[in-house]
């Protein structure tokens, strides 16, 4: 190939090349600026055929481009040699590094098998021994698998190398291409076209290529891992996600299995929680109660005779338990030999009025009654009395009004003996049978005290036999019931009252164990200013002293400090013995127990148990409710008028009992809701709550504080005081009179003739009459009644005495009547005038 020399460099547009059509052929003319040009030599390079060489064509003679097209020159067998020499110098390196790579692939591996270890110890104690074993299983085969993968690694590499190193050596001592071509040499001289030739060559070069790519240092991993016929493994996230896949199939229960469980029922449950132990939806737990005709929620609580009928209806079998275990603790017996006499706990009961204060102020040489409002007991308390042979007699005063019904009942339970007061000039009355009926049902012996003798009209005779009506027979009259004659007011027989209670004590053998921890019963509670919550509580067995912890009900607390009856500080008290104890958190409810403790913590334990167990009973669907009754009710609360007050009392017995006597007014059309109730002073908390509910504020034996005094004169809240029950009791019935609908009573005034019947423009129809009795006024109501029947009912537009308009016309004369709204009057018919009197109506 020749060249013409180049000509100036300069800035002009480059040269064009074109083909001279004069010029020879493989020459072409190049022409510059400035009329210059140059003419170039074209040399046309074909694409060299590799054709293996035969026996019989390595002794032919062969021509120079023959040579070149079937052979390798030295220059190319040079570089050849050096890229074999460059290969297997890489595959070293190669070596090398997968040699490393092996290394660290052996490091990782020890490292996922030791945490692979971890996770087996972890899982033990979740999977059973036959899982473990398959994963154990699948980790060993992976850990086989990557060990084949890495030995398929080296393996392909020490091929490469070997693949390399095959090199034939040619004529004249050269080099020959890779063996590999003699595996294809039908490719070849199976055909002539040239076009095939080459392409079958460039098909064979680029398989070359993708096998050989590690030598030139291009490698990946897909090539490296892929051996001849042999297919890639999977990995290791795959087979981790199909063995949890197995898992979960094998998991999976291919048909329902019924399961027979014991099913554990408190006293109450709720049905989210008793779902949960049948292993139930709550969903088919509630359509169960649903059909049993019970409406509930999830979580509702149901009593435990409704959880056993669900329990029973699912197929499990029911175990009855109790949460009380809690209180196991405060169970503790004592020896025979522990117990000693203890003073004798005596209640007087009976009739109001019938002097029970003033027999117990005569033996106490005291006078509660006189400073008593309106003359009558109406707290419970308890005193002890000390004899003259200091001998001691605990006695309990309870009210002999009828709204202390609960009071006289807890003190009938926490007596020894029931001394029953009749006067000899009342004899029997309500409150005396109801005392006779308490003691009866707490199985408590009794002794009659015929009070009042001193009166002229005692009739102590007429007295016993009225109690023989009631099944108790005095020892006067063959019975064993114990009576004495006596009058609190001179003092008479009053020792042989004494001496009688203690002779009934000595035939109960009254004792107990003062050494242990005391147990008691709370008979009154209060709530005292700058002291909190006091109670008045009796001692049955051990010693109370100060700094003991008790629990009481749903309180607890610390004894903080001990008074007798007159208001004395004890250190501690002994079994049969009262006084009021300072230091509940709470306010205590009276019939309650109190128990002493070892702490605190084990208090707080047992009252807030006690406390959720009130809870729970309290919402217990206990009655079945169906759609109607549900409708039902709430048609009649819509027709119902409530009176809502707030009732704050001097001590919790008070507060019961008038809770109590005020629930027994409501009827069906008029109620009374009580909002509140507590016990101690009137407070501004309570006055912003009956603002909010509309309600009214009654205080019994208290007074608002001046804050509470200052927000009822701003809010205006309606408070009312007393001091005696049965006051309180008659104002609240009689705003529940005032709010009942009165009766309606018709009364008829007068009645007139239809003589003759007018149609005037003006008025309608005009019925002319003559009032046979009484008086037609203007106004009143009417009945139009023809032929007996009555044909309208309506009011007398207005009556016409001659020709002036008058309020109403007397019996004896004319008058004329239109009707509201009515026209049809025939002759003869009847009009009778009535009126409806509102009549008020009481409780």
């Amino acid at each position: 190939m020749s060249e013409v020399k180049k000509g100036t460099l300069s800035l002009s547009r480059p040269a064009d090349v074109k083909k001279s059509s004069d010029s020879p052929v493989g020459r072409v003319r190049q022409s510059f600026s400035h009329g210059k040009s140059k003419v170039v030599t074209v040399e046309v390079k074909k694409k060299r055929f590799v054709r293996p060489i035969g026996k019989t064509a390595a002794s032919a003679p062969q021509s120079s481009s023959e040579l070149r097209q079937g052979d390798l020159t030295s220059a190319e067998l040079q570089t050849r040699l050096k890229v074999v020499k460059d290969a297997i110098k890489e595959n070293k390196e190669q070596e090398k590094r997968l040699r490393l790579q092996k290394e660290m692939d052996e490091k990782l591996q020890r490292e996922l098998k030791a945490k692979k270890k971890l996770e087996e110890d972890n899982l033990k104690q979740q999977e059973s021994d036959e899982k473990v074993g398959d994963s154990e299983l699948s980790s060993g085969s992976i850990a086989v698998e990557r060990k084949s993968e890495k030995k398929n690694f080296s393996n392909n590499f020490v091929k490469i190398k070997e693949s390399h190193s095959k090199v034939q050596p040619r004529r004249g001592g050269h080099s020959d291409r890779y063996s590999d071509f003699s595996e294809n040499e039908d490719n070849f001289v199976k055909t002539n076209n040239p076009q095939k030739k080459t392409l079958a060559v460039k098909k064979d070069i680029k398989e070359l290529k993708g096998k050989y790519a590690a030598s030139s240092g291009r490698i990946s991993i897909y090539n490296a891992l892929d051996d001849e016929g042999e297919e890639r493994t999977r990995s290791l996230s795959s087979l981790r996600r199909a063995r949890q896949k197995n898992k979960q199939n094998a998991s999976r229960p291919q048909e329902e299995i019924k399961v027979i469980k014991e099913v554990i029922v408190p006293e109450t449950i709720s049905v989210q929680e008793l779902s949960n132990r049948m292993a139930t939806r709550t969903g088919e737990v509630i359509k169960c109660l649903m059909k049993l005709g019970t409406m509930v929620t999830a979580n509702q609580i149901i009593d435990a005779d409704t959880a056993e009928i669900v329990v029973t209806e699912f197929g499990h079998k029911v175990k009855r338990v109790s949460d009380s275990d809690v209180e196991l603790i405060l169970k503790k017996v004592d020896t025979e030999a522990d117990l000693k006499p203890r003073p004798p706990v005596v209640t007087i009961m009976g009739h109001v009025d019938h002097g029970k204060t003033s027999l117990l102020d005569a033996l106490r040489k005291t006078d509660v009654a006189l400073n008593e409002a309106g003359g009558i007991t109406q707290g419970i308390g308890a005193y002890q009395v000390t004899l003259k042979d200091n001998r001691k007699i605990t006695f309990i005063d309870t009210p002999g009004h009828a709204a202390f019904t609960e009071m006289r009942s807890r003190g009938a339970n926490v007596t020894d003996v029931v001394v029953l007061v009749v006067a000899a000039d009342d004899s029997v009355k309500d409150q005396t049978i109801e005392a006779i009926h308490h003691a009866k049902a707490a199985q408590v012996p009794m002794i009659v005290a015929i009070n009042k003798m001193d009166k002229p009209g005692a009739n102590p005779d007429k007295v016993r036999k009225d109690l023989m009506n009631y099944e108790v027979f005095v020892e006067s009259y063959g019975g064993d019931v114990m009576d004495v004659e006596i009058s609190a007011k001179s003092g008479l027989n009053l020792d042989k009252l004494e001496e009688a209670i203690l002779l009934q004590a000595e035939m109960l053998e009254l004792k107990a164990n003062p050494d242990r921890t005391a147990e008691g019963v709370v008979i009154e509670s209060k709530v005292e200013k700058g002291l909190g919550s006091v109670a008045t509580v009796l001692v049955n067995k051990g010693t109370l002293r100060i700094g003991d912890i008790f629990v009481s009900g749903t309180v607890f607390g610390k004894v903080r400090g001990i008074r007798n009856d007159c208001r004395k500080a004890l250190k501690e008290l002994t079994p049969g013995m009262p006084g009021e104890i300072i230091g509940f958190n709470g306010t205590t409810i009276p019939g309650d127990d109190f128990v002493v403790v070892e702490d605190e913590a084990k208090a707080r334990e047992i009252a807030n148990y006690r406390d959720r167990k009130k809870r729970e009973q309290s919402w217990v669907v206990s009655t079945r409710t169906t759609v109607e009754q549900m409708f039902s009710k709430l048609e009649s609360d819509e027709k119902l008028q409530v009176l809502s007050v707030i009732l704050k009392a001097d001590v919790q017995g008070s507060s019961e009992a008038i809770s109590s006597s005020l629930q027994k007014l409501s009827n069906d059309e008029v109620a009374i809701k009580i909002i509140h109730s507590g016990v101690g002073e009137i407070t501004e908390s309570d006055v912003v709550l009956a603002k909010a509910s509309q309600a009214m504020i009654l205080g019994f034996n208290v007074r608002a504080n001046m804050q509470a005094r200052d927000q009822i004169a701003r809010d205006r809240i309606q408070v009312k005081y007393y001091s005696v029950i049965y006051d309180l009791i008659d104002d609240v019935k009689a705003l529940l009179s005032g709010m009942l609908a009165p009766d309606e009573k018709e009364k008829v005034i007068g009645s007139a003739e239809v003589r003759k019947v007018f149609d005037i423009s003006r008025y309608g129809r005009i019925a002319g009459c003559m009032v046979l009795d009484g008086v037609v006024r203007r106004g009143a109501k009417v009945r139009l009644i023809r032929d007996g029947i009555v044909v309208h009912t309506g009011t007398v537009k207005s009556v016409r005495h001659e020709k002036d308009d008058v309020k109403e016309v007397r019996a004896g004369f004319e008058c004329g009547i239109c009707l509201e709204n009515y026209n049809d009057i025939h002759l003869k018919d009847v009009v009778e005038c009535y009126e409806i009197e509102e009549i008020a109506r009481k409780l």
